[in-house]
């Protein structure tokens, strides 16, 4: 099963940004993403991006934040602008190695969005 390490988490202001990162460790020909979850709150889709770069975006985010993946296909990053406190929460990347393995999980990095 491929590792998924995430990194760029932190403390911004409201109306700042973020850039997170997840790295691979073996090349990704699945989809991979970003979710994340809130204290007392479900883990909710946020982002995702297939191997040919079909995109998909919670409503919640549409026009703020901008999934990408490095060419060599290993690593998802995840633009985040116009942050606001609802945004607080720890962010999981999500991905597969192939259309039929299993997905699997980072361990989450902490974004916090306060002033």
């Amino acid at each position: 099963q491929p590792q998924l390490v995430e990194s760029g988490g932190g403390l911004v202001q409201p109306g700042g940004s973020l850039r997170l990162s997840c790295a691979a460790s073996r090349t990704m020909f699945g989809d991979m993403g970003w979710y994340r979850q809130a204290p007392g709150k479900q883990r909710e889709l946020v982002a995702t991006m297939t191997y040919h770069g079909y995109t998909n975006y919670a409503d919640s985010v549409q026009g703020r934040f901008t999934i990408s993946r490095g060419n060599a296909k290993n690593t998802v990053y995840l633009q985040m602008n116009s942050l606001k406190p609802e945004d607080t929460a720890v962010y999981y990347c999500n991905g597969r190695a192939t259309d039929t393995t299993a997905y699997v999980w980072g361990q989450g990095t902490q974004v916090t969005v306060s002033s």
